[in-house]
């Protein structure tokens, strides 16, 4: 994937209404950790995405509140979510195109997040502490987004730690060889697996694609946040699991080395990723634009050789 296939993704019709280009729902959040709903709710919307709700406990959800008025937010009762408002959220959840949950949500919500991952059929986008406690086959219609830390913690739970020794000792292409040719359950029930790393890899059933954007700078706190907020962003307006997952990656990756350029170094933090996403459109018109012609080298016109009169 490149830039402009990226571009078209957050392309409109003309004639569209709110909401026709995805609504999307971001559930997360505590009171340790507000910034990370924040992040992923304002990534979403730079993606393109009309509308995002965060559903956040009551006092992370007014801070969100504050921080930005573009975000609408759902506020739940209580400090943390419990398995009281799972089915609660299942429910809500209905109205909205594509799901984000994990960001900021704490272990303290793993039987929330345990029910809502199993029970709700929509298209998800499933990231950080939502995922350390699932094993692979609790997944449907879902991109899954873990670091390397979280994928074994997986791997742990599905029994499937035997790879561990493999997947330590492989390159990019050796690690996506052995997840797709170990997790074919997983794979074939309509889910898409995005490993986050110095090379990110994206596995679906019948493809897999490698996304080399990206520096060492993007392992500040965030930058994940943005990622996943990027994805539920574009899968709520395209509704294709892997082709999110590869715009994702390839944008979040792609701004971040704009950004070391720009910064002349790793001072960059995952905010200044939204301050650029919203420059993405003059970036690409100069990447894009068509190469200049250089001037044709003008050729000296040979003097018309002057013909001696005959005489009469």
């Amino acid at each position: 994937m490149n830039l402009n296939q990226v571009k078209k993704l957050m392309e409109r019709k003309k004639t569209s209404h709110k909401g026709e280009n995805g609504r999307a729902l971001i559930i997360g959040g505590s009171e340790d950790y507000v910034g990370a709903v924040t992040l992923a709710g304002l990534s979403a919307l730079r993606s393109g995405c009309d509308v995002v709700t965060i559903a956040a406990p009551e006092k992370v959800a007014w801070i969100a509140n504050q921080y930005s008025p573009d975000l609408i937010t759902h506020k739940v009762k209580g400090k943390n979510f419990t398995i009281k408002n799972a089915k609660e959220m299942v429910k809500f959840s209905d109205r909205y195109d594509a799901v984000l949950i994990g960001n900021g949500i704490t272990r303290k919500a793993d039987k929330f997040c345990q029910y809502f991952i199993k029970k709700s059929p929509k298209l998800k986008v499933v990231d950080a502490d939502a995922l350390k406690s699932m094993s692979f086959k609790d997944f449907s219609n879902s991109v899954l987004t873990p670091h390397e830390t979280e994928l074994e913690m997986m791997l742990i739970n599905s029994h499937k730690d035997f790879l561990l020794p493999k997947l330590k000792q492989s390159n990019a292409k050796e690690k996506a060889e052995i997840l797709q040719g170990n997790l074919r359950y997983f794979l074939q029930n309509n889910n898409v697996l995005l490993l986050k790393g110095a090379t990110d890899i994206i596995i679906s059933r019948n493809k897999v694609a490698f996304s080399r954007t990206g520096n060492q700078g993007m392992t500040k706190a965030g930058t994940g946040d943005v990622l996943a907020g990027l994805v539920v962003g574009f899968l709520a307006k395209t509704k294709d699991l892997f082709k999110s997952a590869v715009a994702g990656s390839y944008i979040n990756g792609f701004v971040g080395d704009q950004l070391l350029k720009k910064k002349k170094g790793y001072s960059f933090i995952a905010s200044d990723l939204l301050e650029d996403l919203e420059k993405l459109s003059k970036v690409g018109k100069k990447k894009s634009a068509p190469a200049v012609k250089k001037p044709a080298k003008k050729v000296a016109k040979k003097k018309p050789t002057s013909k001696k009169k005959r005489k009469k």
